[in-house]
C-alpha cells in the first residue's frame, strides 16, 4: 500500500497520514468486541480532503470507515482499509436561535454540546450513557438515544438539517433550497422515489414499519424515513441517521434542542425480584417519571463496593432488583407538585419517592454508577476474556417475562456473571456477558447463545434486536430475520445504489456472511495489573492531554495488549511497536491521572506509565536519581544558578536569546529542556513570620515556587504571608526550606527509591513542625499537595504512622476555608479567567478553588476545554509539543474572551498557559492578596 500512502501525502499533511505499525495497532479496535487492523489512519481537516480520500478509495477499491469517539459497541468503526479519524479537526459548534438549535461537526463530544447549551437551559435530545466521550458523528450515525429521550427525542427526530458528502464527491445540504433541485436529478433520487412507491403500495409493510418504530429500534436502515418524508433529499438525509457511515459522510448537522429541566428528584427503589420491578415501570411512567433505569442484582453487585454506594445494596437478596428513577420539572414548585400528585394518585408507587435526593452531586453520582455498569462488569471479568454488551427492546408489558427467559439462557449457556440493566421506561435493556474466544468450542457456545437470543427477541416477543447501539457487525446476519425479506431487499437496494462497490464501511448493516458476527473477534490478553481490567470503552480519552499528539490511555492499553500477543508470535512487529512506544506511550504521557476521574473503574494509566518508566531505568540511573534526591539542597542551588545565568544571557543578548539557544540545542539533543521566557528567579521565597496567633498553620512552599518567581507582582510566598497577616493566622515554616521536596519529580519519572527518600524526609520534618499533626499543613502547589497526600505507600513503617496524623491542605482550599471568613474583599475584578489544574480535580478541591475565585471577581470564566496542560512538572520543557497540543483548544477559547486577569494554582501550569495564550497566568493566591484588606 506504499502507493496509497504516497497519494494520500500528496494532498494531506504527512503528520495526519498515520501508517506506522503502532498507529495501526492503536486504532484497530473501538469499544466493541471486534478488531481489524487498518491499512492507514487519516485525519482529514476539511471536506476537500474527505473528497480526496473518497477519490482514492474508488481508485484503489479500498474501503473507508469513519471514526469519531470510537465508543460504538457493535463493530461499526473498525476496518482493514482506510480509517478516517474525525476526532481532531471536526470540532466546530455554534449555538443558534437562542439555544433552540445547535450546529455541530462530527468531532464534537455530545457532553460538550450540552455544556455550550447549558446557559440556555437546553440540551441535545440524545443522551447515551457514553455522552461524555461519544462524538456527534457517532451519535448521529448510530441514531443514538439513551436514558431520557425515548423514541421521540432521539437523533432521528431532533435533526433539522444535514450536510453530507457522497462517495462520488458530490455534497448536499438540506439547509440549502437549491440542493433539493440538484438532488432530484441524481440517480439516487430516482431510486429513492421507486423505493418510496414500493413501500407505500404495500399496506402490510407500511404497518410493519410503523409498529417497529413505536419502540426503540436501530436494526437496519431507518425505513421510517420513507413514511415521514416525501422529498428524496429529506428521505436520504434521515436514512443517514443510523446509517453507520455506509451511505455517505455526515459533514455537519443542525439539531433541534430540548429543554434541560433544572429541578430533579432522583432515587433508587428496591424490589424483591426483577419481575416485581418490571411491573412498576408502567405506573412510574404514567406518574411522570422522566427516567426509569432497571438494574438486576448482578449489575448492582458489580458496583456495590464503589465508594458512596448506598450500603443497603450489599444486603439485597440474590433475586433482588432496583429501579433508578428521576422526576424533572422547570421549577421547585412544579417538582413538588409532581411528587405530591404521585403520592396522591398512585398508591402502588413506593412512598420513598418523596425522599429522593435533590442534591446535584448525589444525583450525578447515581447516574455515574448507572452509566459505569458496563465497564464495571468488565473490570471483574476473568482476565483474558472479552466483554459483550447486547442491546434489545421488548414491549414494556412483556419485559418482566422476557428478562426471566433471558436469564434462563444465561444459565443454559453458563454465562454465570451475566448482568442486565437498561432503560426500562422504553423496554430497552442491555445485557452483558463475558466470553473467551479462545478455541472453536467457545465460539460455538457464543453462536448457539446468540441464535437463541435472536429467536427469543424476534419470534417470541416481537422485539428489536438492537434498540440504540446500531446494527454493526454483530447483528448484520439477523437484519432480515427481524425485518423480513421484503424490507431487507429494500435496504440492500439502497446500499447497492449508493455504494455499488461496497466501499463505505463494508460488513455492517448489510452483510451476506451469516457468520460475520463470529469473525475478527477481539481478545483481551492479560497485561499489567494497573490496566488489565480495562475494556477499552474510551471514557478516558477526552481528559488525556496527549490525545491529539500521540496516544490516549485507551490506545496505550490497546498497544500493550498487542505487544503481549506479538511477543511470542511476531518478534519483528513486537520490536517495531516497542521502539515507538517509548515516545508515544511513555515519554508523552503526563501521568496526571485525570483519565481515572472519568474511568468507571478508576484505571489510572499514569500508574502503568510510571511503572514502565521505572522498569526502563538502569541501576546507574536509579543511583544518580537517589543521589540527587539525597542532595536536593545542592540541586536547588544549581537550578537557581542556571535560571539566574539564563536570565543574564537574555539581558545581554535579547529576551529570546535563551529560547533560540535551547531550540538549537534540542535539534541535536531532543531531551534538552526548552527555555521559557516565563522563567523568573524568585528572590523572596523565605520570609519570617510577623505575628503570633492561636490559629497556626505550617506552610511548606514547594521547591518550584521557591526557585521560580513571577513575571509580575509578588511572589506566592509574599502573597500568602500577607493574607495570613490580614487573617490573623500565624505561619510556621521549616528552619530551612532548601533541600525539601514532596518527591513528585522523582515519582513521575518512576524513580521509586529517590521518591521514597524525599517523601520520608519531608514527612518527618512536617510531623515535627505540625506538633505531631495538631497543626494543618498548607502546600502552595496543587500537584505537590496531591503527591504528599498520596505518598503513604512510599514511606517507612514508622513514617506511615506519622503520616496518618497529618492534615494536608492545598493553599487555595485553606484560604477559602480559613482565611476568607476573616478578610474583607475590596475592588473585585470585573472578570477573570481560571485554569483549574488536574490535581485540584483529583483532590476534590475544584469547587472551593472556583468559589475562592468568585470571592475575588464578579465573573469567573472557566474555558470549556480547560484540562490538563500537559506540563507535568518538567515534561513540558522537554517535550513542548505535548503542552502545545494539550493547550491548543483552551488557548483558542481564552483568545476569544479577554478578561482582567488569568489565574491558576500550579507554577508550571501557569507557565504553560502563559506560553499558549500570551497572557500572564498567576497564582490565585496573588489575586486574593491584591483584592483583600
Amino acid at each position: 500500500m506504499t502507493t496509497l500512502i504516497y497519494d494520500l501525502e500528496l494532498k494531506i499533511d504527512k503528520n495526519r497520514v498515520k501508517s506506522r505499525l503502532i498507529d495501526l495497532v492503536a486504532y484497530a479496535s473501538d469499544a466493541g468486541f471486534y478488531t481489524l487492523r487498518p491499512i492507514v489512519v487519516v485525519q482529514p481537516k476539511d471536506e476537500e480532503e474527505i473528497k480526496y480520500i473518497f477519490n482514492l478509495s474508488n481508485k484503489y477499491s479500498i474501503p473507508v470507515v469513519f471514526r469519531t469517539g470510537g465508543t460504538s459497541l457493535s463493530g461499526q468503526s473498525i476496518t482493514d482499509g482506510i480509517l478516517i479519524d474525525l476526532s481532531q479537526h471536526w470540532r466546530k459548534i455554534s449555538v443558534e436561535n437562542n439555544g433552540e438549535l445547535v450546529r455541530v461537526q462530527p468531532g464534537i463530544i455530545g457532553a460538550t454540546a450540552n455544556v455550550h447549551l447549558k446557559k440556555y437551559q437546553r440540551k441535545i435530545g440524545p443522551d447515551p450513557s457514553s455522552i461524555g466521550s461519544a462524538m456527534m458523528g457517532g451519535i448521529l450515525s448510530n441514531n443514538s438515544s439513551g436514558m431520557c429521550c425515548g423514541v421521540s427525542l432521539n437523533s432521528y427526530h431532533t435533526v433539522k438539517y444535514i450536510r453530507f458528502i457522497l462517495l462520488n464527491g458530490e455534497s448536499f445540504s438540506t439547509e440549502v433550497k437549491d440542493d433539493y433541485d440538484r438532488f432530484e436529478k441524481t440517480n439516487i433520487a430516482i431510486k429513492l422515489t421507486i423505493l418510496y412507491q414500493k413501500i407505500h403500495q404495500n399496506p402490510t409493510l407500511v404497518s410493519k414499519i410503523r409498529d417497529k418504530y413505536l419502540t426503540k429500534n436501530t436494526v437496519g436502515y431507518s425505513l421510517n424515513a420513507f413514511l415521514d418524508y416525501k422529498h428524496p433529499l429529506d428521505i436520504f438525509a434521515h436514512l443517514l441517521i443510523g446509517g453507520e457511515g455506509t451511505l455517505a459522510f455526515i459533514a455537519e448537522a443542525v439539531l433541534q434542542t430540548v429543554p434541560d429541566l433544572g429541578f430533579k428528584a432522583t432515587g433508587i427503589l428496591y424490589f424483591d425480584d426483577i419481575f416485581s420491578a418490571c411491573s412498576m415501570i408502567k405506573p412510574l411512567s404514567v406518574s411522570g417519571a422522566a427516567m426509569i433505569e432497571l438494574m438486576d442484582r448482578a449489575s448492582l453487585r458489580s458496583v456495590e463496593n464503589v465508594k458512596g454506594i448506598p450500603p443497603e445494596i450489599k444486603d439485597l437478596s440474590s433475586s433482588s432488583a432496583a429501579l433508578l428513577v428521576e422526576y424533572q420539572a422547570d421549577s421547585e414548585y412544579n417538582l413538588n407538585l409532581l411528587l405530591n400528585q404521585v403520592k396522591t394518585n398512585s398508591e402502588s408507587i413506593n412512598n420513598t419517592i418523596l425522599n429522593f435526593s435533590r442534591d446535584y452531586k448525589q444525583q450525578a453520582f447515581y447516574w455515574k454508577i448507572r452509566k459505569g455498569m458496563f465497564p464495571a462488569v468488565g473490570a471483574v471479568r476473568a482476565s483474558g476474556t472479552t466483554v459483550i454488551l447486547e442491546d434489545v427492546a421488548f414491549p414494556v408489558e412483556k419485559l418482566g417475562k422476557a428478562i426471566l427467559d433471558l436469564q434462563l439462557l444465561f444459565a443454559k449457556y453458563k454465562y454465570e456473571n451475566a448482568i442486565i440493566f437498561g432503560h426500562a421506561k422504553d423496554g430497552n435493556i442491555h445485557f452483558v456477558v463475558t466470553q473467551s474466544f479462545e478455541g472453536s468450542a467457545e465460539i460455538a457456545r457464543y453462536q448457539a447463545f446468540m441464535n437463541e437470543v435472536v429467536t427469543l427477541v424476534v419470534s417470541k416477543y416481537n422485539g428489536a434486536l438492537k434498540a440504540e447501539h446500531g446494527t454493526g457487525r454483530n447483528m448484520a446476519p439477523f437484519v432480515e430475520t427481524e425485518w423480513g425479506a421484503e424490507a431487507y431487499s429494500i435496504m440492500k437496494d439502497l446500499k447497492s445504489t449508493l455504494d455499488s462497490e461496497n466501499l463505505l464501511n463494508p460488513g455492517v448493516i448489510i452483510n451476506e456472511d451469516a457468520k460475520v458476527h463470529l469473525k475478527n473477534l477481539k481478545n483481551l490478553p492479560t497485561v499489567e495489573s494497573e490496566v488489565d481490567k480495562c475494556i477499552e470503552c474510551g471514557a478516558c480519552e477526552p481528559k488525556c492531554p496527549s490525545r491529539d499528539l500521540t496516544l490516549t490511555p485507551r490506545r496505550r492499553i490497546q498497544v500493550r495488549r498487542e505487544l503481549a500477543t506479538l511477543k511470542n508470535t511476531n518478534i519483528k512487529e513486537y520490536n517495531s511497536i516497542l521502539a515507538d512506544y517509548q515516545y508515544d506511550g511513555l515519554e508523552t504521557c503526563a501521568v496526571d491521572g485525570l483519565c481515572a476521574t472519568d474511568c468507571p473503574v478508576d484505571i489510572n494509566t499514569g500508574e502503568l506509565v510510571k511503572r514502565l518508566r521505572k522498569e526502563s531505568h538502569s541501576d546507574s540511573s536509579n543511583r544518580v536519581a537517589t543521589f540527587i534526591s539525597k542532595n536536593f539542597y545542592a540541586t536547588e542551588n544549581i537550578l537557581r544558578f542556571a535560571i539566574f545565568n539564563a536570565s543574564f544571557i537574555n539581558t545581554i543578548f535579547g529576551k529570546n536569546a535563551m529560547l533560540n539557544l535551547t531550540k538549537t540545542i534540542k535539534k541535536v539533543i531532543p531531551e534538552f529542556p526548552l527555555w521559557s521566557n516565563q522563567l523568573v528567579l524568585n528572590h523572596a521565597y523565605s520570609l519570617k513570620n510577623c505575628i503570633k496567633s492561636e490559629q497556626k498553620v505550617v506552610y511548606f512552599s514547594a521547591c518550584i515556587n521557591r526557585i521560580m518567581g513571577n513575571v509580575q507582582g509578588n511572589s506566592i510566598q509574599v502573597s500568602f504571608y500577607n493574607i495570613c497577616k490580614k487573617s490573623n493566622i500565624e505561619i510556621i515554616t521549616p528552619a530551612t526550606l532548601k533541600g525539601n521536596c514532596c518527591g513528585q519529580p522523582f515519582s513521575s519519572k518512576g524513580y521509586k527509591d529517590a521518591f521514597s527518600e524525599q517523601a520520608n524526609h519531608t514527612i518527618e520534618i512536617l510531623h515535627d513542625l505540625s506538633e505531631n499533626g495538631k497543626i494543618k499543613i498548607v502546600m502552595d502547589l496543587s500537584s505537590c499537595t496531591q503527591t504528599l497526600m498520596n505518598c503513604k505507600s512510599a514511606l517507612s513503617d514508622a513514617n506511615k504512622i506519622k503520616f496518618e496524623n497529618l492534615t494536608f491542605m492545598d493553599i487555595s482550599d485553606f484560604i477559602y476555608k480559613e482565611a476568607i471568613p476573616n478578610l474583607k474583599i475590596k475592588d473585585k475584578k470585573k472578570s477573570i479567567t481560571l485554569h483549574p489544574v488536574c490535581s485540584l480535580q483529583k483532590m476534590g478541591n475544584y469547587d472551593n478553588f472556583t468559589k475562592l475565585a468568585q470571592q475575588c471577581a464578579e465573573n469567573v470564566v472557566i474555558p470549556m476545554s480547560a484540562g490538563c496542560c500537559g506540563m507535568a512538572g518538567d515534561r513540558g520543557f522537554i517535550f513542548p509539543e505535548l503542552t502545545k497540543s494539550a493547550t491548543e483548544n483552551e488557548a483558542k477559547e481564552v483568545s476569544k474572551c479577554q478578561t482582567e486577569g488569568y489565574y491558576s494554582s500550579s507554577k508550571t501550569c501557569e507557565i504553560a498557559l502563559s506560553e499558549a495564550t500570551n497572557q500572564n497566568y498567576q497564582s490565585l493566591v496573588q489575586l486574593v492578596d491584591e483584592v483583600s484588606i
